[in-house]
């Protein structure tokens, strides 16, 4: 199956403008127990409450059903279950959650697409992206920046974009490559699918619901061509200045060298916006002059959970340096609390082996380049939180700082290191 995909992906770099019109066939038996064994085994469940274990069960037999269904263009997919995730302002994040079956497809899609569209995608893109990170984001961000004349930034934020995606303009865009018409239905069955909540069915006439295998990379295909082209190729040509941007799905950041350039693009931005029935959310979206304050309200902005701001080395050159967004801090601090929280009743040794993994989880994600004042007080914060833990595990406040010393010597909390150069 792997070298079909690259032959395919082979066709695709050679033949910009070749168009696939039979792919549906690849969605074989081979390619879904393929697809079944990627898929993490620890995420939740659907409307239909199966899981990758009990799917597994009769794999052969589940899946031989499933190709036999697609092949007569009886397989339709069902509602994705609503779910909701706290946000970094406390609002909620709305999830739709797909029936397993359902994953698999959606994970053969997403194999399908990215032989095609990894070839056509730009450098400036990296969100959900094979072999790409968001570490890879930054610091590709922190060159552009870096760069002599960089001055200003928009921090862009396009309001509720999952929830409208345009279904007709999502499918033209897919049509530009693939026209193979099995394929194109299937994905319009998964767009208008619809999302159950609490028993009721909801109609998904537009929106490409979060939570979905292949919602990404559809998403990444919708903005390749509502933002990556169009800035590319029309708006820096427009341009006095040097302009240039870094997209992580839809956090989008431009960057740009004249003031008069960030005002005519941002007119220019909302104007391109509304012909795919998108819009700017005016309260997130900011224009930043970089400055060399670190004081959280002039020169500085968010992306992928760090602010950004301007800063200079030991040796005076000014460049950008990162620190842990205040969100981000409070919510990995709640999110530890909670956790401590309903561990309590976990054996010490278990206890500390669990806490010591999840923060190396959050060390290998925020420890980087210039954040190591953030760092240490974050492993501080958490040392603080294990101290209040061993008081309220003893029910008495008898453990003082003395014997938490002796106890750290026996059960080490990791410490901090700095583990990924942006430079």
């Amino acid at each position: 199956m792997g070298t079909k995909l690259d032959r395919m992906a082979e066709v695709a770099r050679t033949r910009p403008k070749e168009r696939f019109t039979s792919l549906i066939h690849l969605i074989n038996e081979e390619m879904l127990i393929m697809c079944h064994h990627e898929l993490d085994a620890n995420k939740a469940a659907g409307i239909d409450e199966v899981i990758k274990s009990k799917y597994e069960e009769n794999l052969r037999d589940n899946v031989r059903d499933l190709v036999a269904r697609m092949k007569k263009q009886a397989y339709k997919p069902q509602p994705v279950k609503r779910v909701y995730i706290e946000k970094d302002n406390g609002k909620k994040r709305p999830l739709g959650i797909p029936t397993y079956e359902d994953k698999l497809v959606q994970k053969a899609l997403t194999k399908i697409f990215n032989a095609i569209y990894e070839e056509d995608f730009l450098e400036c893109s990296f969100g959900f992206r094979p072999n790409r990170s968001c570490h890879d984001a930054l610091r590709s961000l922190g060159k552009i920046i870096n760069k002599p004349g960089i001055q200003y930034v928009v921090d862009t934020d396009i309001k509720g974009f999952f929830d409208n995606v345009n279904h007709k303009w999502m499918m033209k865009f897919l049509d530009n490559r693939i026209q193979d018409p099995n394929l194109q239905r299937l994905v319009v069955r998964f767009l208008r699918a619809g999302i159950m909540e609490e028993g009721e069915k909801w109609k998904t006439t537009q929106g490409t619901p979060q939570g979905g295998v292949c919602s990404p990379i559809l998403a990444n295909l919708y903005l390749h061509h509502v933002i990556d082209l169009w800035f590319d190729r029309i708006v820096r040509k427009h341009l006095e200045g040097e302009a240039y941007m870094v997209r992580y799905a839809d956090d989008i950041i431009f960057c740009f060298e004249t003031k008069e350039d960030v005002d005519r693009f941002y007119k220019a931005l909302q104007g391109r916006l509304s012909k795919f029935e998108l819009e700017l959310s005016e309260e997130k979206t900011k224009i930043v002059k970089l400055t060399d304050d670190d004081d959280d309200s002039n020169g500085t902005f968010d992306f992928l959970g760090f602010t950004h701001y301007m800063g200079k080395c030991k040796d005076g050159i000014k460049r950008l340096k990162r620190k842990t967004s205040k969100k981000r801090f409070r919510r990995g601090i709640k999110q530890f609390k909670d956790w401590i929280r309903s561990s309590r009743i976990l054996p010490v040794k278990e206890f500390m082996r669990q806490l010591n993994r999840k923060l190396i989880g959050t060390y290998n994600y925020y420890a980087v380049s210039d954040n190591w004042r953030s760092m240490q007080r974050f492993f501080r914060r958490i040392r603080k939180l294990v101290y209040k833990w061993l008081n309220r595990r003893s029910q008495k406040k008898s453990f003082g700082w003395d014997k938490f010393k002796l106890f750290l010597n026996k059960y080490q909390i990791v410490k901090p290191k700095i583990k990924v150069n942006l430079y």
